[in-house]
């Protein structure tokens, strides 16, 4: 072996450190994950007044809402990292 020293540097990271990595590395997931805790909680006070809808449609249409969401977040992240990355790039750096 001519190099011993290892590929990945696995370190211990407190939660609190992966998270702030985390929303370093991705922004929109955090946003994402915002937005679900937001959809979730505006679920749990529209459940009392969904009138006569069922349960289980009521539910089935908070998951949609939800995972809407996270998707769309993400979406525009991605969307967003492309055009950075591909239309609004500086030519002075090449």
């Amino acid at each position: 072996m001519p190099n011993s020293q290892p590929i990945f540097d696995y370190t211990d990271e407190s939660q609190t450190e992966k998270f702030a990595r985390k929303s370093k590395d991705s922004p929109f997931m955090i946003i994402g994950i915002l937005g679900l805790i937001g959809v979730c909680g505006w679920g749990a006070v529209a459940f009392k007044k969904r009138g006569k809808m069922s349960t289980s449609v009521f539910l089935m249409q908070l998951r949609v809402a939800a995972q809407g969401t996270v998707v769309s977040a993400l979406t525009i992240g991605i969307a967003y990292a492309l055009a950075k990355e591909h239309l609004f790039k500086d030519d002075k750096k090449e």
